[in-house]
């Protein structure tokens, strides 16, 4: 199986996603999608795959969602894309992308439907323990 993760290292969901990942036995394709961002196409065909409106796909924390007026509705799909091309860090994470799907993994455990050998049990960093539906 061929795994994909658009991954932040500096947070601990992305980090948990890619342990699960690996402890599953794979090792995925890791995209540091702050150091190689996605291009808008890329962005657009990631939004279409997961089913969710281009709005859903902003992270507000420790973004500058609020500076940039974000929240505003006025904003279309195309300026949010343009958000997210101009600040990489207004794109939510992490994105897992197998042969089963594509997921916005939020919280880490929704990577395990896409993987064909998902860990029984896993306990993530802050010592919460997921285990597999």
């Amino acid at each position: 199986m061929t795994v994909t993760i658009y991954h932040n290292p500096d947070c601990g969901t992305s980090r948990n996603t890619l342990a699960m990942i690996r402890q599953g036995g794979v090792e995925p394709t890791v995209i540091e999608y702050l150091k190689t961002p996605p291009s808008r196409e890329k962005l657009k065909e990631l939004i279409a795959a997961i089913g969710i409106p281009v709005r859903a796909l902003l992270r507000e924390k420790g973004t500058p969602y609020k500076e940039l007026g974000l929240d505003d509705p006025k904003w279309s799909d195309d300026q949010l894309l343009d958000f997210m091309l101009a600040h990489p860090i207004l794109i939510n994470r992490p994105i897992v992308v197998t042969s089963k799907g594509v997921r916005l993994c939020r919280p880490s455990e929704a990577v395990i439907d896409l993987l064909d050998n998902p860990v029984g049990r896993f306990v993530k960093e802050d010592g919460e323990v997921v285990e597999a539906r």
